[in-house]
């Protein structure tokens, strides 16, 4: 069983991950808050999550403007209580879930990914027939497959 790194969500708030990014923007959940579960990641899900900053999250950054995560680590708990896949990546530090306002703001960052950036998996995902966000992994320990799926057409 792993044993959580830290504590205190305090400690979390202040973890830079990256130039952008914080520890607090991928471990806050209102599931979480609202079930009383603890999202806190040890250190392997934090150095995972630091590397999708630095190689995927950043440039994205730079390229678009402030971007907001939606969901990010995931505790099993948390990942049970959400419905997530038990082989998510969100359990490993691995993903992000990036909020996009349209379908055309997507398919530019989705576009700017296949075309820029090395990544293990991204995915354009729906909710009622509308984007929901860009979900998007990278891994640090093996290789990274490139595996795209859309509802759209690839440019």
């Amino acid at each position: 069983m792993k044993n959580s790194l830290f504590t205190n969500q305090d400690y979390l708030c202040d973890m830079q991950l990256s130039q952008h990014f914080h520890l607090i923007e991928f471990t806050r959940s209102a599931t979480a808050l609202r079930q009383g579960i603890d999202n806190n990641p040890e250190i392997e899900d934090i150095e995972a999550l630091q590397a999708l900053c630095i190689n995927v999250l950043e440039p994205l950054r730079r390229r678009f403007g402030v971007i907001r995560i939606t969901s990010g680590y995931r505790s099993p708990k948390l990942n049970e209580a959400v419905g997530g896949s038990r082989t998510s990546q969100h359990l490993y530090g691995e993903a992000a879930d990036i909020h996009v306002g349209s379908v055309e703001v997507a398919m530019k960052m989705f576009n700017f990914v296949i075309n820029n950036l090395t990544f293990d998996q991204m995915l354009v995902e729906m909710k009622r027939g509308k984007v929901h966000c860009l979900h998007i992994s990278y891994r640090q320990d093996g290789p990274n497959r490139r595996k795209v799926s859309s509802n759209y057409e690839i440019k």
